[in-house]
């Protein structure tokens, strides 16, 4: 919808596969293959490993897109950023760890473990491929592309591993559709949108830092809908992140090294 809305009023024509360079439609194709592994590698994390730790692997990942910046000379890591990660992967580790729960204990799968971390290796390579690999291609119609690859990507492993009846389950049961559609909207194609914006607006590493957030608004919306009480530790692990993303909004007004650049005619 949004990119047939865009299209007609002119402010992002369709791109076509044939009009994008080489290098364009290999890391755009790169970006929606580590979409699709990302995805794959979480959901089945959740199923050896509880979600906290899941999560606390995940979210290594900005660690790993500063890394990699560093190493290929993209972005460096001066203090404020650095101040900035530290501060924000303890915040992070402070509202994700509380959740775990002594009395269940901990599951500690190596492969569960290791799924969550690749999932955060699939996420770096998506972000750093993403800041202007693919820039050519409107946001909007390269998410749909990553989008349309985990869905594909999804039925034939379905089909594949001998589930193929859970692709119809929306259809068998009603009741699933509209969470499905609902989820499908506000919890997977508009943060998506909004991610990859940002990452061609200020760069990998300080996208990945401000989403190091999502816990903090799962666990306030968790307190809300489900009832499950805050702890301090919490509200100081939300400080945290917020005051990272502070020190990253005092040096992003300072000149950068890394030559930030506003986002492409088109994107959103």
């Amino acid at each position: 919808v949004v990119i047939a809305w865009r299209a007609r009023t002119g402010a992002s024509p369709i791109v076509r596969p044939r009009d994008l360079s080489r290098r364009a439609r290999t890391t755009l194709i790169l970006a929606a293959l580590m979409g699709f592994t990302l995805n794959l590698g979480m959901f089945m994390a959740f199923e050896r490993i509880t979600i906290a730790l899941a999560l606390l692997g995940f979210y290594t990942y900005p660690a790993m897109v500063a890394a990699f910046n560093v190493i290929l000379g993209r972005e460096p890591l001066d203090r404020a950023r650095m101040a900035a990660l530290a501060l924000a992967l303890l915040g992070m580790v402070a509202v994700v760890a509380s959740q775990v729960d002594p009395v269940a204990g901990l599951r500690l799968d190596a492969i569960g473990i290791g799924l969550a971390l690749g999932a955060a290796l699939s996420q770096t390579v998506y972000v750093i491929v993403s800041r202007n690999g693919y820039r050519e291609v409107p946001t909007e119609q390269a998410i749909a592309v990553v989008l349309l690859v985990t869905i594909v990507g999804a039925s034939l492993l379905a089909i594949v591993s001998g589930s193929p009846a859970s692709l119809l389950r929306p259809v068998v049961v009603p009741d699933v559709l509209p969470l499905l559609l609902f989820t499908g909207v506000f919890a997977a194609a508009i943060p998506s949108l909004g991610f990859l914006a940002g990452i061609r607006a200020i760069g990998g590493l300080r996208a990945g830092i401000l989403m190091l957030f999502e816990p903090v608004v799962g666990v306030a919306l968790a307190a809300w809908l489900l009832d499950e009480p805050l702890v301090p530790i919490q509200a100081a692990g939300a400080a945290a992140i917020l005051g990272a993303a502070v020190i990253l909004q005092r040096a992003s007004r300072a000149p950068s090294a890394e030559g930030d650049v506003t986002p492409a005619p088109g994107a959103v």
